[in-house]
């Protein structure tokens, strides 16, 4: 067997950059600057979705919760006085009370019909993004049910009492 010689590595001099050739990432730089740069509108614009979609959600709890509230001072009213006053009241406290912020323009509306009361709520959520005017995210929440009252069991009145 016949030995072979192997040439000692080659080595650069101290503070020189790999070749192209030799590294094959000398093109490569700078890429993850511009990937990051092309990718970050797309990422935030997803982030403040969710947000956006999170306070139209919670407004549209709030709204609930006012109507809900309202709609119950409605139907206990009876045929007292100012039902419709007292109704939209309560439902402007609970607004008040639990979200001022999350429901703007909040306007609450009482209603009657075929012996039924409730209240309507109404109003616009918050936005992210102040700057799109022209993108509102309105919200509506209506809740209602029979007037509580008396009826006889004796008879066929459906009148209350």
């Amino acid at each position: 067997m016949t030995p072979v010689a192997v040439a000692p590595p080659r080595r650069r001099p101290a503070g020189a950059r790999p070749s192209a050739a030799g590294s094959g990432r000398r093109g490569d730089r700078g890429a993850t600057v511009i990937e990051l740069a092309m990718l970050m509108p797309v990422v935030l614009a997803i982030v403040l979705l969710i947000v956006q979609v999170t306070l139209w959600f919670h407004g549209r709890q709030v709204a609930d919760a006012a109507a809900r509230e309202g709609a119950r001072v409605a139907r206990a009213a009876g045929e007292s006085g100012d039902w419709q006053g007292a109704a939209e009241s309560k439902a402007q406290q609970i607004i008040q009370a639990v979200g001022p912020e999350l429901l703007q323009n909040a306007k609450a509306t009482a209603w009657e019909s075929d012996g039924r009361r409730g209240v309507e709520i109404t109003g616009s959520a918050v936005q992210v993004v102040p700057l799109l005017p022209s993108m509102t995210f309105t919200i509506t929440a209506r809740f209602g049910g029979p007037v509580e009252c008396f009826r006889p069991d004796v008879g066929d009145g459906e009148d209350c009492e």
